[in-house]
């Protein structure tokens, strides 16, 4: 493989200097002659404004380099265009998928690659304002994402370190075949919306030995409204990883307005997470087919600003708002998975949209009071028709389901507790053996 330096195209790597015409020089030319590696030499800091992925490129952070983002929003690729000022138009604006900015950006940048075991620094702090000690945000959302991958096939992202995300980490939409294999991301955990991995309208996706620690979701597939042009997310691999967050550490939702399916999940660890695995639909797209097994699950309470009160387990679906028909979930399983925390297992559908088809099997749930942060509450946010609904804590909380089966499952309660209630609480659902 034809190898192309940047310090050969004028980069200076002193973490100071601007080296992002270089660095996009070395892409193109690397592209120009049909594909190759572009190598970001070790021992050295590379301050960069935004640069783009090109076709059969591999992006290389050799052991010791750091590929550092700029501070300056106006240096960042903006691949949604209906952007007008940058420094007023996002306030307050909604989630859309699309981000606003982006460091590393690929456009049909089939077969591109990021690797090496160096580091990619997002600058967090320069984008954000403390709210309190346990959380910050900034004065403008979304903030810039790391890296975004659109409509790309056959794309690879591994042995890098990812951290100081000011927005979402790694996001993939609308690509088809993607290889996410033994990344570390390391976010801060006080920085809001620093997802970890976000698949949005991805097909054939394998997220396999990975590291992830960060202030939100760590992998949380989506459908998001910003790419509905693409396809559903479907055929997802999800193994060997171990993974922290202030939100979910594995999520499906919110952002679903197409259709997940499909989606193995393995031989994985989730600690000191807030909430462990959740299926939050609040759009159209519906989920099936999905299976969880051999995960060892450690939940606890962070502040009431994050999303969540301690579930290892939360599978809900509720609208949105009122101008949203929620999708359906059904054919859920849940095998050999261990459950330790503040709060138990939540199933909860609607009257008329029943949560169907979910089955546990050699679960077991042990609750227990560890934080400062106070329990008896149920987090069913973001919708219409709920809230944070105050209703003491069991093992397992079912509500508007059916076909629901529990198998050689074990529930406790570790000591007295003015939070807890009992093994099963369940209203409005039907149960098999």
């Amino acid at each position: 493989m034809k190898e192309y330096n940047v310090l050969s195209f004028g980069a200076v790597g002193d973490g100071k200097t601007d080296d992002s015409k270089a660095i996009q020089a070395a892409i193109d030319c690397c592209a120009g002659n049909g594909g190759g590696r572009v190598v970001l030499e070790g021992g050295k800091t590379y301050f960069s404004s935004s640069i783009k992925l090109r076709k059969n490129i591999e992006l290389y952070v050799q052991k010791g380099a750091v590929l550092k983002a700029t501070d300056k929003i106006e240096n960042y690729i903006r691949p949604c265009e209906t952007i007008n000022d940058p420094k007023t138009a996002l306030v307050g604006n909604p989630v859309t998928g699309k981000p606003s900015f982006a460091f590393i950006y690929g456009y049909e940048a089939d077969g591109a690659t990021i690797c090496g075991e160096g580091i990619i620094d997002g600058n967090c702090y320069a984008f954000v304002e403390r709210k309190d000690q346990y959380y910050v945000t900034g004065n403008f959302y979304p903030r810039p994402t790391v890296i975004y991958i659109e409509k790309s096939n056959h794309i690879t992202v591994k042995d890098v370190t990812i951290r100081n995300a000011p927005f979402w980490t790694l996001h993939p939409a609308g690509c088809d075949d993607v290889l996410i294999s033994k990344i570390r991301i390391l976010n801060p955990l006080d920085v809001a919306n620093s997802d970890g991995i976000d698949p949005d309208h991805c097909s054939n996706v394998r997220i396999c030995d990975c590291h992830v620690v960060c202030a939100d979701d760590c992998i949380c597939l989506k459908t998001s409204k910003g790419n509905a042009e693409y396809g559903p997310c479907e055929n997802i691999i999800i193994s060997g990883c171990t993974l922290v967050s202030t939100s979910a550490a594995i999520k499906i939702g919110t952002e679903g307005v197409g259709d997940f399916r499909n989606v193995l999940v393995d031989n994985c660890v989730i600690s000191k997470s807030n909430r462990g695995i959740s299926i939050q639909i609040r759009d159209g797209g519906n989920v099936e087919n999905v299976s969880y097994s051999n995960i060892i699950i450690e939940t606890r309470r962070f502040c009431p600003d994050w999303w969540g009160t301690a579930e290892p387990i939360a599978i809900t679906a509720f609208r949105r708002d009122e101008n949203t028909v929620c999708g359906h979930i059904k054919n859920i399983r849940f095998k050999n998975i261990t459950c330790k925390g503040e709060n138990g297992v939540l199933i909860h559908g609607t009257e008329n949209n029943l949560i169907e088809n979910v089955s546990f099997e050699n679960v077991s749930v042990t609750l227990e009071k560890t934080s400062k942060w106070p329990c008896g509450k149920y987090d069913l946010r973001p919708c219409i028709d709920f809230g944070i609904e105050e209703s003491k804590n069991s093992c397992f909380y079912i509500r508007n389901a059916k076909e629901i089966s529990l198998k050689n499952c074990k529930t406790e309660i570790v000591g007295k507790s003015e939070f807890y209630n009992t093994d099963i609480d369940f209203e409005n659902a039907t149960f098999i053996s």
